[in-house]
């Protein structure tokens, strides 16, 4: 006789335990344990595995290749990238989307990530068929949204199901080029126990899915929800089964989206791509005008320039601080881009060095087009900002202000500075303050004047002079 057995996994990690703990044993979260609910018993606990989508998948394969291969041979045929046909995803992607590989794109309710695949399925480099599986919208729907994007395409087949058995048999029986799943916690198989989005049926689904992808060299995209925390919702465990993932940043309500690339099993790592969302959908821009940092207030106390690296790329960014006194008996401490952590402890050696009475004032931190920033070489920039608004004084005129700052005050050398000169020379920076121990890597002055200092009182004397 069958019976129900009930489980509890880890959002965060994936840890399996017979009961709830406030505590993962596995990875430390607090409160990251849901239950899950199994069927186990004499005569079926061995065809429910055998039933569950990571196995039932191999049915679903149309081409069956197992061989064992030496490394420097490995790759030579079945390494294939596909042009997105949108140069900015291309990027991300390391080159274009790798045959049999997993996509997973998380972002905010509206923020345009069904409209991007939905560009990117008219685009994409392959004249086969690009199967649209939606379980949250019509056919009728994606039509409307394909005509406000001006998309007319025969190749998009649009499949509105959320059974995983029928879309498998339908990904063998149509043979696309690539899939999109919009979204996997819609999903659900009728041998897993749960309700559609739970951890056990998103963790099945996804398995599923990326077992039909690799025995099929065929790339799939899934849609992930987000909390309010902004993670993509169910297991943190989808996040490592799958082999890149994308997130958009960026305030919904604006015109301007940030897409990172978080995970990238085919390319680099943390870049970044740019868009605007118009009439026609998602077109990419510039960084500069998407950070907006070619129309930032000059002469305004409270803002300083600095470059962040994110992947390869030098990225010239405006840091913004408010120092006001405090209504509240406690001093509110607020931040919009950098980790709050480490601005904590950067007003904390503020407040050391430069004795600016912060413990009763409120501090507000923002970088402006809702980038996140962790490159310490941001460090000085936000102390300087902070700094410039307590004082009420702007920073020195066409500056950049670059430093790792450590607990006493001293600045550290910064990476990656040759990208972030040339950046700056590009947007016609005519001042860089720079931790004097960088002075071997600046070979020549290129039209900028290099400020070199040891600590971040020396770069105060320099910046308010």
């Amino acid at each position: 006789m069958a019976k129900k057995k009930t489980t509890f996994f880890c959002k965060e990690c994936g840890y399996e335990t017979s009961g709830w703990m406030g505590k993962c044993p596995g990875c430390g979260a607090w409160n990251s344990l849901v239950e899950s609910t199994t069927v186990t018993g004499s005569s079926s606990t061995s065809n429910t595995k055998i039933d569950s989508p990571a196995f039932k998948a191999a049915g679903y394969s149309w081409t069956n290749r197992q061989e064992t291969v030496r490394l420097n041979d490995a790759g030579k045929e079945d390494y294939v990238r596909f042009k997105t046909g949108i140069s900015q995803l291309d990027e991300l992607f390391g080159g274009g989307i790798t045959n049999g590989s997993v996509t997973l794109v998380g972002g905010e309710p509206g923020i345009g990530k069904s409209t991007i695949l939905l560009q990117l399925a008219n685009s994409f480099g392959s004249n086969e068929d690009i199967l649209y599986v939606s379980g949250e919208e019509s056919p009728a729907q994606i039509k409307m949204r394909a005509d406000r994007l001006g998309i007319k395409s025969d190749r998009i087949i649009i499949c509105a199901q959320t059974s995983f058995e029928i879309i498998a048999e339908e990904l063998k029986n149509t043979k696309p080029s690539l899939c999109i799943i919009d979204s996997i916690q819609t999903l659900y198989s009728e041998n897993v126990n749960g309700t559609p989005g739970s951890v056990t049926q998103a963790r099945e689904v996804t398995a599923g899915l990326i077992r039909i992808a690799k025995s099929n060299n065929l790339p799939i995209i899934l849609v992930g929800h987000v909390t309010k925390e902004g993670s993509i919702a169910g297991p943190k465990t989808l996040e490592h089964m799958v082999d890149t993932v994308l997130y958009f940043e960026g305030d919904n309500t604006g015109s301007y989206r940030i897409l990172r690339s978080v995970k990238n099993r085919f390319g680099r790592s943390g870049e970044l791509a740019f868009f605007e969302m118009t009439q026609s959908g998602l077109q990419a821009v510039d960084s500069n005008f998407a950070l907006m940092v070619m129309g930032r207030p000059l002469e305004a106390p409270g803002s300083a320039i600095t470059s962040a690296m994110e992947g390869a790329r030098a990225l010239t960014v405006e840091i913004q601080a408010l120092a006001a006194d405090t209504c509240y008996g406690t001093p509110q401490r607020m931040t919009s881009g950098p980790d709050r952590s480490r601005t904590a402890m950067l007003l904390a050696v503020t407040e050391q060095q430069f004795k600016l009475n912060l413990n009763s004032k409120d501090v507000f931190i923002n970088v402006i087009g809702g980038l996140r920033i962790t490159d310490p070489a941001c460090d000085l920039a936000i102390i300087s900002a902070v700094v410039s608004s307590n004082r009420g004084i702007p920073l020195k005129a066409n500056t950049m202000v670059l430093g790792e700052v450590g607990l006493s005050g001293e600045l550290r050398p910064v990476s990656s500075l040759a990208a972030r000169i040339s950046e700056a020379q590009r947007l016609g920076i005519k001042n860089i303050v720079l931790p004097s121990s960088c002075r071997n890597a600046v070979k020549s002055n290129n039209g900028i004047e290099f400020l070199l200092v040891d600590n971040v009182s020396e770069a105060a004397d320099v910046l308010f002079s």
